[in-house]
């Protein structure tokens, strides 16, 4: 009898677990067909590298070229050049100011008023949802040479002459950087928070028993609570470092910042959708891929070897 209850049991048991398993399988399903769809079927379209495709000719027709493409790239001019230059920079300095997501989360986690809390957090996050069409409207009124800016400064005699930001390719690398980060801050401050409410609290108790004040337990428990997080989005940012985006710098492209604006993306996007050269940008989109999926194990073998663990 004993012996029938736990067969029945064991099966009863089995079957929930399978029949669990299909409701989270059915749950994620779409976002399996979604990511199917629009991530591995396109890649059918890398067949193009190999082939001088032109618009309107059965790719049956199309001359067959190997690798002629890919030897291209390597002998490209400066335009290419100048892409690469530009999207290194624009990398670098999105790089450089990666930890201030953190230092904002743990200065906000620090804040006792829930409420104020709140407020500062919707406010910083709003951003991250408008369009970059929307930003581009918002600077344009504010940094033009008939913008805000401009006319309250000479308005205060500080200036003489108008300046326009949008137009000046000096300073286009930092005003672009300085958007980015306007946009992305609090997006990144909610991931840190997470990080940070995840912690054990009865290891900041205990400091403060041991008399740990506020900055030291910020450093020797917030701090490297939140650094697992850091170092996965770090790897991650890694493989992006020929890819930091196509539609910031599509919206405020102009011919006074052309050169100091156009990045690998947007080099692609006029190369191939503009100009219709799709083979060529076929081949420097698979390269840029392929350099993108070995920066990313490099940097998470890197992350092993210094923290002990990574991402894969």
């Amino acid at each position: 009898m004993k012996t029938e209850v736990r067969v029945s049991y064991a099966a009863s048991l089995r079957k929930k677990i399978l029949s669990d398993r299909t409701k989270l399988f059915m749950l994620g399903l779409p976002i399996i067909l979604l990511v199917l769809i629009f991530q591995y079927i396109p890649l059918a379209g890398w067949v193009l590298a190999f082939f001088d495709y032109k618009p309107g000719i059965p790719l049956a027709k199309t001359p067959f070229v190997g690798l002629k493409f890919f030897e291209l790239i390597t002998t490209s001019g400066n335009d290419l050049l100048n892409a690469l230059k530009n999207t290194l920079a624009f990398y670098f300095l999105n790089l450089l100011t990666s930890p201030l997501p953190v230092i904002f989360a743990i200065l906000l986690s620090e804040v006792k008023h829930t409420s104020f809390q709140r407020v500062v957090q919707t406010i910083i996050t709003l951003p991250h949802f408008v369009s970059w069409v929307i930003v581009f409207s918002l600077a344009f009124s504010v940094f033009s040479n008939d913008g805000l800016l401009n006319e309250l400064l000479m308005n205060l005699h500080l200036i003489k002459e108008p300046t326009n930001l949008l137009g000046n390719g000096d300073a286009v690398w930092i005003f672009q950087t300085m958007l980015g980060i306007w946009k992305s801050l609090g997006w990144g401050t909610i991931i840190y928070l997470a990080a940070i409410i995840g912690i054990d609290q009865e290891l900041y108790d205990a400091a403060h028993v041991d008399g740990a004040g506020r900055f030291r337990r910020i450093w020797h428990i917030t701090v490297p609570g939140v650094a697992p997080t850091f170092i996965v989005l770090m790897i991650l940012g890694m493989s992006n470092l020929l890819s930091v985006g196509m539609e910031q710098y599509l919206v405020f492209y102009n011919g006074l910042v052309a050169d100091k604006i156009t990045v690998l993306d947007l080099y692609l996007y006029r190369t191939g959708i503009l100009n219709a050269d799709y083979s060529y940008s076929t081949a420097l989109g698979m390269s840029k891929t392929f350099i993108s999926i070995i920066l990313l194990f490099a940097a998470n073998g890197i992350a092993k070897r210094i923290r002990g663990y990574g991402i894969v």
